[in-house]
């Protein structure tokens, strides 16, 4: 092996990859904020994904032109970074399959994922990818797309497991407010706030479930929404609790001053990326073998956790150390 190998193939060698992808994920349903999520997209330089939304966003009776108007405007310039996915109808409405009809032979080959919201067991999350496979066959997209699928029922979450080692799955997402409304009563109103959203056992049973079902699968665990918009910092709060007690890697933003807390929060300190670089530099320079750093011992399964952490950082905007910059990203 030359000492130049890229961490992806010498750690990573026949294995698929841990998805790299942004910790913030804007929804946006109508076109004047799908153009104003897309303007701060790239203002931003591309941190944060944007979820074009064809299940809430679409006017009832103009299902099929939104679903077009999100086709035209993902194929269009003000769509520089190609992160944006889009969120289809669920399972029991009948507008799903005109969805996966329109997007995928228009944008199949560009969008980021599909989201498939509250399923109420995995043979539909089955059913609906099936679906999405064969539309994309038929219109030559030779691509997997990624999807993404809400675990917000009861029978989602216990299929949750099964849903997470589906093909193409990319993203588990948590959504909290359909869950909470799914108890008829037995969770109070006010969990759907911090702090009972993480406090209340049901709830917090359901987070772990989830999370647990997504990175066993290989896959990204995603944070449900803050409901306070205006106050950033209890969207920071919320963000660093869900990653640090439980595990989320991504979390949800419905207000665009929620992204940078959202951002903030989900970013590693810096120091241990600086250590993350240092031992990556060392462990490239000796062929991948063992190390010592600091008086600790490393290996592949240190440089695997590093080498994450790394590209996290990098997906988030956040300046690497120039060697490592040069080594990993050049």
């Amino acid at each position: 092996m030359s000492k130049n190998t890229h961490p992806n193939e010498a750690l990573f060698s026949g294995e698929k990859p841990f998805p790299i992808i942004p910790s913030c994920e804007h929804f946006a349903g109508s076109e004047k904020l799908i153009t104003k999520a897309l303007e701060l997209q790239n203002k931003k330089g591309g941190v944060f994904d944007i979820t074009m939304d064809c299940e809430d966003g679409a006017p009832t009776g103009r299902e099929k032109e939104h679903a077009q108007m999100i086709v035209d405007i993902q194929k269009s310039e003000i769509n520089q970074h190609k992160m944006s996915g889009v969120r289809i109808h669920d399972y029991e409405n009948a507008h799903w399959r005109q969805d996966v009809d329109i997007l995928v032979p228009g944008i199949g080959d560009i969008t980021a994922y599909i989201t498939i919201p509250k399923p109420t067991a995995a043979s539909q999350v089955r059913e609906m990818i099936g679906y999405i496979q064969e539309v994309a066959k038929g219109a030559g997209i030779k691509r997997e797309i990624p999807i993404h699928v809400l675990i917000e029922t009861h029978g989602a979450l216990h299929d949750a497991y099964e849903i997470a080692s589906l093909p193409w799955m990319q993203v588990l997402d948590f959504g909290l407010m359909d869950f909470v409304s799914g108890h008829h009563g037995a969770i109070p109103e006010e969990c759907m706030k911090s702090p009972g959203q993480f406090d209340h056992r049901l709830i917090a049973r359901a987070k772990s479930h989830v999370v647990a079902s997504a990175l066993a699968n290989g896959i990204v665990p995603a944070h449900n929404v803050t409901l306070d918009l205006k106050d950033k910092y209890k969207t920071y709060q919320d963000a660093r609790r869900a990653r640090t007690e439980f595990g989320f890697l991504r979390m949800w933003s419905i207000y665009p001053t929620q992204i940078d807390s959202i951002v903030d929060a989900m970013t590693p300190d810096y120091s241990l990326v600086t250590k993350g670089c240092e031992i990556l530099l060392k462990a490239q320079a000796a062929d991948w073998g063992p190390i010592q750093h600091a008086g600790d011992l490393h290996d592949r399964a240190t440089y695997r956790y590093y080498w994450e952490l790394i590209q996290r950082i990098h997906v988030a905007g956040m300046k690497l150390p120039e060697e490592a910059e040069k080594a990993f990203f050049g």
